[in-house]
């Protein structure tokens, strides 16, 4: 097993290779490269995080990525002296605009949202600017399809989703919607004791925001208004899943009118009917994340469907959440594969994804490669996406970094 390294070192070693990379790069070496990785992390004790901060990589194939940049983050321990200009804790979550020219990323257990302008050329970030929310535990975020809004889901019970605007230079004013989820919590004594949205997504045709609720076995329908973010939830507003499924994330079939959802509690995965017209969903089935022959406890957490539409993958954690070390046990990328006409899936496969809890798979900005964020073991993995059999063909550890959560990537020059 790899060894887990502490923070500060992590950092020192990040800072001074980034800064060796830096020098030695020239322009036509930075064109030269196929995209940009950028990673979030966790970076407080109280999480056992390793994290430095949000890293830049330079991504150029199968072969091990090249690190160029870290924005250190603060680790949230009263009594180490911070560096100036570091980030609030754990920039997690991030997603690109449109155009790649600028990123923005949550920060997990506190309250706050970053806004950064990005390099087209060199991939390099430079922070815009810090807004606080107003609501705790920002986890997830989406931008809505006109650049104009961002909507932020925050876990931390009571859960809610907010949306603040996007100004012309990207970065982020005061948030503007406070949209509350009704309902009463799950079963679960410790992970279901309200509202804990961890996720919010748009449907294709961008008109509905999805929202899966964790902690109330819910998937809440809401609408944006483009005028003002204001947010509203549809009537009847949510779908219910089974009693202590604990839905998290959600993504949509590239073609047809499916969606699929990965279950936290359960380990499970629902595929859903999506009427685009109504913004309903139609439970069509529920299967196990992991293979009958899994012991030990695990907790689903990704789910990407490939660009064919032929496949999904789904990640699955061992232990019983965060606070339990993992490992050995189930650390795996699920392969099912889907029926064009039904939409329902079979399971083909289980890969090891080479280290402990992928809290994040996703794929590169070509689509022909899909990554595994190890938050465990710090590190990061790849694998070919291959549609013939489903088959993921691994590369092994293509970057080593401190509790990797997120990854989002943006090809070189855009």
């Amino acid at each position: 097993m790899l060894p887990i390294v502490n923070r500060r070192s992590l950092l020192l070693a990040s800072v001074a290779g980034a800064a060796a990379t830096a020098l030695h790069a020239t322009s036509a070496q930075a064109g030269a490269r196929s995209e940009f990785a950028y990673v979030g992390s966790r970076t407080t004790k109280a999480r056992n995080a390793r994290g430095t901060g949000i890293t830049v990589w330079r991504v150029n194939g199968p072969r091990p990525w090249e690190q160029i940049q870290t924005l250190p983050a603060d680790d949230g321990d009263p009594g180490t002296p911070g560096m100036p200009g570091e980030l609030p804790i754990n920039p997690s979550f991030l997603t690109l605009s449109a155009d790649g020219r600028f990123l923005y990323a949550v920060h997990g257990d506190a309250t706050q949202v970053s806004s950064f302008a990005r390099n087209t050329r060199t991939g390099l970030l430079t922070v815009l600017n810090t807004v606080d929310t107003g609501r705790r535990n920002p986890v997830h975020l989406a931008i809505d399809p006109t650049g104009r809004w961002l909507a932020v889901a925050h876990l931390a019970p009571p859960g809610s989703v907010t949306t603040l605007p996007i100004t012309a230079t990207g970065a982020l004013g005061q948030t503007t919607s406070a949209l509350e989820l009704p309902g009463s919590p799950g079963p679960h004594k410790t992970q279901q004791l309200g509202p804990n949205p961890h996720h919010v997504v748009f449907d294709p045709s961008g008109h509905w925001l999805l929202i899966p609720d964790r902690g109330l076995d819910r998937i809440f329908t809401a609408k944006l208004d483009p005028g003002s973010g204001a947010l509203a939830l549809h009537d009847p507003g949510w779908t219910p899943t089974r009693e202590l499924e604990g839905p998290r994330h959600l993504a949509f079939h590239p073609e047809r009118p499916f969606a699929y959802v990965v279950n936290e509690l359960r380990s499970t995965v629902t595929t859903y009917r999506w009427d685009r017209a109504a913004g309903e969903l139609q439970a069509l089935e529920v299967l196990p994340c992991n293979p009958p022959s899994a012991t030990g406890d695990s907790r689903g957490a990704e789910i990407v469907v490939a660009p064919s539409g032929q496949y999904i993958y789904v990640s699955n954690r061992s232990g019983a959440g965060d606070s339990t070390p993992g490992g050995p046990g189930p650390d795996t990328i699920g392969v099912f594969r889907i029926d064009s006409r039904s939409g329902t899936l079979t399971p083909v496969r289980w890969v090891p994804t080479e280290g402990i809890r992928p809290r994040f798979i996703g794929l590169n900005a070509t689509k022909q490669r899909l990554f595994a964020a190890n938050e465990v073991t710090d590190t990061i993995a790849g694998f070919s996406l291959h549609d013939r059999g489903g088959r993921l063909e691994p590369h092994g550890v293509v970057a080593h970094t401190g509790s990797p959560v997120c990854i989002v990537f943006q090809p070189a020059g855009r």
